[in-house]
């Protein structure tokens, strides 16, 4: 398979992933182009989608390759997304549990409380329910709570490769703003009875539904 070829194979692949397609995965799958060619082809294919004049681009992100609006038609295009369906929003008391998450994780629903001063229990069901947040199994401490970080849906959310990557919590706001859609405060959900039980329940049953990232 020559070069070109190859280059219009991989964009094919890339461009009907639902998910970030890994070398790994792309080597699997071409296993009869050479490594070494396979992964020269694909610097090429990014450096080229990267290109002025192009609509769309090829970016690493979550440990895999993805295409991607350009960012300077990302206004127009969001408007575009909203016009077709309702964005993603959160309240702000679910974008400061996912910050506390995102910057301490993995962290348990007591450290969440004893940071914002609040039960955190609504709004962690909420970030599992929309795939945010994952489970990351239980501390070794007395009452073994539930561990919580960030999910590989967060990081396709915001465009990110690794949570590394993490902005200050002022550029975070502005961030989620632009990939949640407008943060409105709505009034929180009621509490549960308990603090911790409920949350236990419902990150249990998401932990199987959402997988880790």
């Amino acid at each position: 398979m020559d070069r070109d070829a190859l280059k219009a194979l991989l964009e094919a692949i890339i461009y009907v992933s639902e998910e970030p397609v890994s070398v790994t995965a792309l080597e699997k799958v071409l296993s009869d182009a050479p490594r070494e060619e396979l992964r020269a082809a694909l610097q090429e294919l990014v450096a080229t989608s990267q290109a002025p004049g192009r609509g769309v681009e090829i970016r690493l992100v979550a440990g895999g390759y993805r295409m991607y609006t350009k960012p300077e038609h990302h206004e127009r295009v969001r408007a575009f997304v909203r016009s077709q369906r309702p964005p993603l929003r959160l309240s702000m008391p679910a974008l400061e549990t996912l910050a506390v998450i995102a910057y301490k994780q993995p962290v348990t629903g007591p450290e969440i409380h004893h940071i914002r001063g609040v039960d955190p229990s609504s709004a962690l069901a909420t970030l599992l329910e929309k795939g945010l947040i994952v489970t990351a199994g239980r501390k070794p401490v007395v009452g073994r709570p539930i561990l919580y970080r960030t999910s590989k849906e967060f990081l396709l959310r915001f465009g990110l490769s690794e949570v590394g990557e993490l902005p200050t919590l002022k550029e975070f706001e502005e961030l989620a703003r632009a990939s949640l859609g407008d943060l409105q405060p709505v009034a929180p959900e009621p509490a549960p009875a308990s603090a911790d039980a409920p949350a236990a329940t419902e990150a249990e049953k998401e932990a199987a539904d959402v997988g880790n990232a």
